[in-house]
């Protein structure tokens, strides 16, 4: 049995990949920027669009930047289902605009999605709100060294 070596690069082809490459993040911020100018510029007929304000939170491309899943939330958080629904229809007209925007070898594949995290900030607010949990926070005293996490 010959013994494993490593791809070109050094890294292992059996480890799993800690999380986009920089390309990835690259080409993300990229496309992101851009739908976030089209959508302010373009009038997109849809009528799940008209008059909409959309926020492009973030955009996580494949490995090969052959497929971009957008992360959007419409301004409010009203009809997000509507306002996603309206994208994905207007995708192979985003998909035309953004190519002739952003300098990539291929011009990626656009999914849309309604981003959670909001709603997951907000859930937490509102627990972090409520009086037995304020009262918890509160009873815990301040340390000298300055570090709110670690107890006496």
């Amino acid at each position: 049995m010959k013994p494993h070596k490593p791809q070109r690069g050094g890294r292992d082809s059996r480890s799993a990949p800690a999380g986009p490459s920089q390309r990835q993040l690259r080409a993300g911020e990229l496309v992101r920027h851009a739908l976030a100018e089209i959508l302010r510029e373009e009038d997109v007929q849809d009528p799940a669009l008209v008059g909409v304000s959309i926020t492009v939170t973030e955009v996580r491309t494949s490995p090969d930047l052959k497929h971009a899943h957008c992360f959007v939330e419409p301004l409010g958080g009203a009809n997000a289902e509507s306002v996603v629904a309206g994208l994905n229809r207007a995708s192979r007209f985003l998909r035309g605009r953004l190519g002739k925007i952003v300098d990539l070898k291929f011009t990626p594949q656009l999914h849309f999605l309604h981003d959670e995290s909001f709603d997951a900030a907000a859930h937490m607010n509102a627990l972090f709100s409520k009086p037995e949990v304020a009262r918890d926070l509160s009873d815990v005293p301040p340390r000298l060294d300055g570090n709110p996490k670690a107890r006496s």
